[in-house]
């Protein structure tokens, strides 16, 4: 291990080792979808489901702004967190649409999702601001999720290794490696239905994982996440995790990608 403080809520003791290792974060991201009665229906048949997870992993969902509250009372700490889908880098202020850390904190949440895809593409995000809000996240006591990832264009003209370095260097810079995850998500692969080959999203981890220069950070691949993929996923070495998008919207889905072999 190095010597970095751990912060231990990313990590578990394994007693047979004698070491601390990098837990599974299963992360789904709800995007625009679920409401609070659809969020308190889908915690009652999802919870139980997660109930046996084993420790090695977590699982994280991040569903929208007016569901945190709802989420927050019929969740079950022991088994589930609680992620943001995005944060600003202000305590409060003059920023409509955004979200304050200390708004999310009061709702018990610990995670927050920055520098997706969408909101680079939508909203012209740039890796400064997403900077900025990883910044402000751990300065605030979150854990930030920052997304990476190339367009198909890009891939294609073999600059994802290009722009993968750019991302990561100006994203994460003076970011705590120890309290932080790495999403890489190749655009092309969102709600496409494609999935990058398992090996090829492991080599872009292994190499986020260098560029930080951190060897416990943890990184997840995104990307149509399936059940009937996530296995092969979680057998790649430097792959610690997934951020799911729409399978995460089904509790049975979701539950046998957290529940991966």
């Amino acid at each position: 291990m190095n010597s970095w403080p751990i912060q231990l809520g990313l990590y578990y003791y394994d007693f047979l080792g004698d070491s601390i290792l990098r837990k599974s974060v299963i992360a789904g991201n709800w995007k625009m979808h679920m409401n609070c009665a659809e969020t308190k229906s889908y915690l009652k048949e999802f919870i139980p489901l997660i109930k046996n997870i084993k420790d090695d992993r977590k699982v994280v969902i991040a569903p929208p702004f007016t569901a945190i509250s709802t989420f927050s009372v019929h969740s079950d700490f022991d088994y589930l967190d609680i992620s943001s889908q995005n944060i600003h880098w202000e305590d409060e202020g003059a920023f409509t649409a955004e979200i304050s850390s200390k708004m999310l904190l009061e709702h018990g949440v610990s995670y927050a999702i920055v520098g997706h895809s969408e909101p680079r593409k939508y909203f012209s995000e740039s890796d400064e601001q997403i900077n900025k809000r990883a910044v402000f996240a751990q300065s605030s006591g979150l854990t930030p999720i920052v997304c990476v990832g190339e367009t198909l264009e890009q891939r294609e003209r073999g600059e994802a290794d290009r722009v993968i370095t750019r991302q990561v260097e100006q994203g994460l810079e003076n970011t705590d490696p120890s309290n932080l995850i790495v999403a890489y998500e190749p655009i092309w692969a969102i709600g496409t239905g494609r999935t990058c080959e398992a090996k090829d999203a492991n080599k872009i981890c292994s190499l986020i994982r260098k560029l930080i220069g951190f060897d416990d950070v943890i990184i997840q691949y995104g990307g149509s996440v399936k059940p009937n993929n996530i296995d092969e996923i979680m057998s790649m070495s430097d792959i610690d995790g997934v951020l799911v998008g729409g399978a995460s919207l089904d509790p049975n889905s979701f539950a046998r990608i957290a529940n991966y072999q």
